[in-house]
C-alpha cells in the first residue's frame, strides 16, 4: 500500500515525502546532497592540529625550539625558518637591494604574490616559458630574455615535479646571475633539500603543501654571508601573535573536517542552495595572505606554536606517504592513457596535484561535480606571468595556452581504486 494513503501522514508530511522522492523537483538537489570527493586532502593529522592548539597555551622558549630544528634530517646550519616562503623571499630581496628596474627571470607559472613582491621592490619580473610536458623552463628562452638589467632567476618546480637544473645553473654562472629555487610544490622530505648549486632554495609548509604545518617556510642558502644578513633583518620583525595562529588552527580544524566526502557533499549542496560557488568558497578559505595589508602580514617571525608544529612535522615525516601518492597517480594514469597530464614526461614527479589538459575544462568540471568529484580549474594564486609592457614579445605562449585548458582532478591517497576507476571512466568518456 502507498504510504501516502495512510491516515498517519498529515498533508504537510505527504508533501515533504513527495518532495524527497520526486527527483525531478529541484529541492531534492539540495535536501539530498551527493557524496563528493574533495579536490585535495590536507596533509595533516588530527593529532598534529591538537598539538598545535596545545602549543598556543603552553609555550616554551623560541630559541630552544629553533635549536632543536638542527636535529631534524631536513634542517642544517645553512637554513633559516621564516614565517612563510613569501616572507623569506621578501627578506632576500630586501637584503640584496638590487637597483630599481633590475629584471628577474621567473618561471612562467608561479604564485601571484611572488611577482607582487618582486614589483614591490621596484624590480621587473620577466616570464620564461615552460615545456609543459617536462615542466622545465625552456633554455632557449633564457638565452633570448637576458639583458644588462637581468640580475637573478626565480625558478619554480611545478605540481610536484622537479626539473633538472644543470643547464639553468650553467647559464646563470656564465652570466653571473643569482639562482632562487622555489621548491614549495616539490617537497619530499630530506631526500631533496634543494640543488647544492642554487644560491637559495625555498620550501613551503603552508596549508595545502606536503607535510603542512599551516604556515612556515624554510630557506637554504649556499653562501653563509647572505644567510646571516637575512637572519639579522628577520630578527627585527615582530613575532606572530600566538592567538592569531590559534585562530588559524581553528579554521583548518573545520576545513580538515571537510575531507569527509559526506560533509563536503553537504557543503557543496548548501552552497548551491544559497547560490554560492563552493569552488570559490574553498579557494578563498585556503588563501593565506588575502587583503591590503599583505606586507605587514608577511613581515613577521613565526610564533612558538608554529615553530613547534613545524619541528614536529619535519621529525615525523614519512616518505611512504610520497610513495603512496605516486602509486595512486600511476594507477589513474594507466586508466586514462589518452588524457594529457601536465608534466607527463617530467623527471622525479611526486604528483602533489594532478592537473590534466582538456578541451572543455569548465564543462568537464561541472560534469564531475554532478558525479561527485570536486575537480577544480585551480582558482588559486597560481597564474601565468605577463611580460612587462616594453617586452610584450616574451608572452609565455605554451604556458598560457596550457593553463587555459587545465583541470585539477581529486587524485591522492585515500581515494579508493573503485573511485579512481569511476573518475577515469567519466573523464575519458566525456
Amino acid at each position: 500500500m502507498d504510504v501516502c494513503q495512510t491516515k498517519v501522514w498529515t498533508p504537510a508530511a505527504k508533501l515533504l515525502l513527495l518532495l524527497l522522492t520526486n527527483y525531478q523537483l529541484p529541492i531534492t538537489h539540495y535536501l539530498l546532497p551527493k557524496i563528493m570527493i574533495p579536490r585535495k586532502r590536507l596533509d595533516i593529522a588530527w593529532s598534529d592540529l591538537f598539538f598545535g592548539i596545545k602549543g598556543c597555551f603552553w609555550q616554551q622558549n623560541r630559541e630552544e625550539i629553533l635549536n632543536r630544528f638542527k636535529s631534524t634530517k631536513f634542517f642544517d646550519d645553512n637554513n633559516i625558518v621564516c614565517f612563510s616562503v613569501r616572507s623569506g623571499f621578501d627578506l632576500l630581496l630586501q637584503v640584496l637591494a638590487l637597483p630599481k628596474g633590475s629584471e628577474i627571470l621567473v618561471s612562467a607559472i608561479t604564485i601571484r604574490d611572488m611577482t607582487r613582491i618582486i614589483e614591490h621592490h621596484g624590480l621587473v619580473p620577466v616570464p620564461i616559458d615552460l615545456d609543459m610536458q617536462t615542466l622545465s623552463v625552456k633554455t632557449e628562452s633564457l638565452e633570448s630574455a637576458i639583458n644588462e638589467n637581468t640580475k637573478a632567476i626565480l625558478v619554480a618546480h611545478m605540481f610536484g615535479s622537479r626539473m633538472p637544473l644543470e643547464a639553468l645553473l650553467s647559464f646563470a654562472k656564465r652570466h653571473k646571475l643569482l639562482v632562487i629555487e622555489d621548491c614549495a610544490q616539490a617537497y619530499i622530505g630530506y631526500q631533496y633539500k634543494g640543488h647544492p648549486e642554487s644560491d637559495v632554495s625555498m620550501f613551503s609548509f603552508g596549508p595545502i603543501k606536503t607535510d603542512t604545518a599551516l604556515g612556515g617556510g624554510i630557506l637554504r642558502f649556499k653562501e653563509r654571508t647572505l644567510l646571516e644578513k637575512v637572519k639579522t633583518r628577520q630578527s627585527g620583525y615582530p613575532i606572530q601573535n600566538r592567538w592569531q595562529f590559534l585562530k588559524r588552527l581553528g579554521k583548518y580544524v573545520i576545513l580538515n573536517s571537510l575531507s569527509n566526502p559526506i560533509l563536503f557533499g553537504i557543503l557543496a549542496a548548501g552552497c548551491r542552495l544559497f547560490g554560492t560557488s563552493h569552488d570559490n568558497l574553498i579557494s578563498q578559505a585556503l588563501r593565506g595572505f588575502a587583503g591590503s595589508d599583505f606586507f605587514v602580514r608577511i613581515r613577521q617571525q613565526p610564533s612558538y606554536p608554529l615553530l613547534a608544529l613545524l619541528e614536529r612535522r619535519l621529525k615525523q615525516f614519512d616518505s611512504a606517504s610520497i610513495e603512496q601518492r605516486i602509486a595512486v597517480a600511476h594507477t589513474i594514469i594507466e586508466l586514462m592513457p589518452n588524457i594529457r597530464l601536465l608534466g607527463e614526461k617530467a623527471n622525479n614527479h611526486s604528483y602533489w596535484v594532478f592537473p590534466i589538459q582538456v578541451e572543455q575544462p569548465d564543462n568537464l568540471m561541472r560534469h564531475l561535480w554532478q558525479k561527485g568529484f570536486d575537480a577544480t580549474r585551480g582558482a588559486s594564486s597560481l597564474y601565468v606571468v605577463k611580460p612587462p609592457a616594453h617586452r610584450h614579445q616574451w608572452r609565455p605562449i605554451e604556458a598560457q595556452e596550457t593553463m587555459e585548458k587545465v583541470l585539477y582532478l581529486p587524485v591522492y591517497p585515500g581515494v579508493s581504486v573503485r573511485d579512481l576507476k569511476r573518475l577515469a571512466y567519466i573523464v575519458t568518456h566525456f
